[in-house]
This record gives structure tokens, sequence and C-alpha cells, in this order.
């Protein structure tokens, strides 16, 4: 059981239990009673933050009436399959939201990121990771910062998966500004470059150009599953960088078609060529501020 599979299990199986719980006409705080459980219990289930063992299922399915022998062993079967969770030893590091965000990234099979900042997590070098993370973490062990780039690093790992689709628009300014100095953002651009050539990777760039676009907001990103029980997630970020879920359909729905909008603006066709150039001016020092007010007045 890869850790992949274990998160599709636990997010199948709250999705599952919510549904059922709603059928039986029940709310959380009356199904807490009978089982004698705090509500929290019960809220963590059906927020997928924790599992439910076998011990705990069992009563909880005749609380939903639940007789069917096929129905109960599927979901004694989900959880059973779902104690590993992806990313479970770092649990110390990060929020209630992310560590949802994490699993729900791992099982996603469509992943669509408007990243107006940085670069996204999962297009990042360790270089260019490990400057980001140093401008926000300033003052944190050093032991800390490690745990984050090896977090992000393992992330990565999703993109192998051929079987999965990546979507990213990526504003300018992310592409122009300079972490970690200029080598390291140079050798940034040439992997953002090399990772626009894989053959489930997209990404676009939104030229300044453009001027007000629908992403003005701020970052956001949308997920999609193959699994028919599974509903489209949307994750957006705060002023303080942190994601916060939203369970509501029609925003989910309204900022996927944002996305859509967005790609529209976007440039899409030669980005490799576009960044491999801003790689070499970077280099060469570029057009930016900088240089702008070192120049001597008309």
């Amino acid at each position: 059981m890869t850790a992949t599979s274990a998160a599709l299990l636990r997010l199948r199986l709250r999705t599952e239990l919510r549904k059922a719980r709603i059928a039986a006409n029940l709310t959380q705080r009356e199904v807490a009673e009978r089982m004698e459980w705090s509500p929290s219990k019960l809220i963590r289930i059906e927020a997928g933050e924790v599992g439910i063992s076998i011990n705990d299922l069992r009563p909880l399915a005749a609380a939903y009436s639940i007789s069917d022998r096929r129905k109960l062993e599927e979901l004694l079967n989900m959880a059973r399959g779902s104690r590993r969770m992806p990313f479970s030893e770092y649990r110390d590091m990060f929020s209630k939201d992310f560590m949802q965000f994490l699993a729900l990234e791992s099982a996603a099979s469509i992943n669509r990121q408007f990243a107006s900042l940085a670069i996204p997590g999962l297009l990042q070098t360790e270089e260019y990771m490990r400057a980001v993370i140093g401008a926000f973490d300033k003052g944190e062990p050093e032991e800390r910062t490690e745990r984050y780039v090896e977090a992000r690093l393992a992330r990565q790992e999703v993109l192998e998966n051929e079987e999965c689709e990546y979507f990213f628009v990526l504003d300018e300014s992310v592409v122009r500004r300079v972490a970690g100095g200029r080598r390291v953002m140079r050798a940034q651009l040439e992997h953002l470059a090399d990772m626009s050539q894989r053959p489930n990777v997209t990404v676009q760039v939104l030229p300044f150009s453009v001027g007000a676009h629908p992403g003005i907001q701020g970052p956001f990103t949308l997920f999609e599953f193959r699994d028919e029980v599974m509903e489209d997630a949307l994750f957006l970020e705060d002023s303080r960088g942190l994601t916060t879920a939203s369970n509501s359909a029609e925003e989910t729905r309204r900022y996927l078609e944002r996305f859509w909008e967005l790609e529209d603006l976007a440039i899409k066709d030669g980005v490799e060529r576009v960044l491999r150039r801003l790689a070499e001016r970077v280099v060469e020092g570029g057009d930016d501020l900088e240089a702008l007010l070192q120049q001597e007045p008309a």
C-alpha cells in the first residue's frame, strides 16, 4: 500500500462516512453523543485529519444503519488501507489544512496551480527552495529548515506519475524575482524550462502586459480526482502564506473557470524559449529596477 493510495482511501472513507451520516439524518453532535465521543473526534474523521480504527468503524456503521455486508467490508478495507498517510512524519511542522493539502496533492489526478509570488514547490530546485524557505523562516533552527526542504523534495515525487497531469500558470513576477542570487535563479529557470517539456506538465507565464487579471487576489490550487466519489478541491493562500481549504463546490467551480481564463491570457507556446532567455538575462543583469536606477537621466 503506497502513501498515495492510503491518502486516497482516507479521503474516500471520510466522504462515504459523511454521506452515510447525512443519509441517516444525524448531526455530528448526535453521532458523537451516541458513540460517546467528543464532537471534535468525528469532525476530525470527516475532515480526513485522522483515520478511524476498525473497532470504532463497526459501531459507527451500525449507527448509520449500514447493514449491507459488502458495503461494510468496503468501508473496513478503506480504514485498513488508510492508516499510513503521506507526510505524517511532518505533522508537527504543518497546519491541519496543509496536511490535508499534501494528502490531496499526492492523490489528485489533475493539479492546477496559479502562482503570483514564487515558483510552485513542485517545480523548485533545492537551492531555490532553501532561499525561499530561508526568507520566511528566519531565525529557525537549521534542522527545521532541513526538514522543510526534505518534505518539499519528497512532494516532487508525484511528478513521476505520468498518468497525472499538472498545469501551472505563473505570473511574470514569479520568473523575474531573483531568489537566492543570480546563479541560483538561473538554475531554477533552466529547471523550470526542462520541467515544461515533460509530457504531463504544462507551464504558462502570465505577462505583465495583460494588466489586471482574474488571479490578482492571490495564489490558488485546484485538485481533481479520477475517483467519482472524490469531489474537486480548492486551496487558497492567505497573506501569511498559509493554505486554507474551501468546502464550497460553487467556489471551487468559480476558481476553475478563473484558472481557465488565466490560461487563455498566459503565454503557452514558446514558454521553454522564454524561460531559457530569462535565465540568460538573470546572469547578464537584465533590465531590473536597480539597473534602471543606475542609468543617467536623459
